[in-house]
């Protein structure tokens, strides 16, 4: 019975030390936002689709690509055809080949992705210290805590504990695994201008961009909650309406 009990203990001893270990690995806790769109009724904010998409523009895009996303895409953040076609145009695309069978660039056009910074990964990683920065078009959905986990990672850059070396090409933040991130600090009060008035703080920023890049990850999302929710009244409707049936005909039943 000692032997057990001095086993157990041991384990449990142990189980502590790697569920630290594993909690320091994790990083800190996410702190929960309420987002417009979470729930089963919830919606995007075009006010805020449409920030986020120009954080992304002046801020995210000279490391970050966006490939999943064309221009004619942006329609569903409130722009009109005539602005989506000058977005567009304001990027350079690879269009051809022409006649001649040549590659030539071109303005861009509605039609066309949001182009990537480089032109390819090791290009990336050259100009990022070996990390490759990842394509944004479906980070929401590829990181556990989807927009709470990048909203705490934009606002989680910090002063490192004394006791903590950090290596050079690595920056300390509270909520990234491990809290060493190659990206550097990317947010700044007022890096951008927005054109609403609104005020350009981190968090303000770190939000507004949460938020486009939700919508990137899932555009049809709004369109699938309204078909739910019709279905889920369809089926009550249709249940009930089959209840009534089945009393109607077994009613005069003995």
């Amino acid at each position: 019975m000692k032997r057990l009990i001095i086993a157990a203990a041991a384990a449990a001893v142990l189980f502590g030390l790697q569920a630290g270990a594993v909690l320091a690995a994790e990083g800190k806790a996410l702190p929960e936002r309420d987002w417009s769109f979470s729930g089963i009724f919830g919606s995007f904010d075009r006010g805020a689709m449409q920030r986020g998409l120009q954080v992304y523009r002046e801020v995210c895009s000279g490391c970050h690509s966006l490939r999943l996303i064309a221009f004619r895409n942006f329609a569903a953040l409130g722009y009109s055809e005539d602005e989506i076609k000058a977005l567009a145009a304001e990027y350079t695309v690879e269009g051809g080949p022409d006649q001649e069978g040549e590659m030539f660039e071109r303005p861009g056009l509605p039609a066309d992705r949001v182009p990537s910074p480089f032109p390819n990964a090791k290009a990336a990683a050259a100009a990022n210290n070996g990390a490759v920065p990842p394509d944004l078009s479906l980070m929401i959905k590829a990181r556990d805590g989807g927009a709470d986990y990048l909203h705490a990672l934009l606002t989680g850059y910090a002063e490192p504990p004394d006791d903590l070396e950090v290596l050079e090409g690595q920056n300390y933040n509270l909520y990234f695994p491990g809290n060493m991130i190659a990206m550097a600090e990317p947010l700044f009060e007022d890096a951008v201008e927005y054109g609403d008035g609104t005020a350009a703080t981190v968090e303000q920023m770190a939000s507004d961009v949460a938020h486009f890049l939700a919508w990137a990850a899932e555009p049809a999302m709004e369109e699938r909650k309204r078909m739910g929710i019709k279905v889920v009244l369809f089926l009550l409707v249709f249940t009930a309406v089959l209840f009534a049936v089945k009393r109607k005909v077994w009613a005069n039943l003995p």
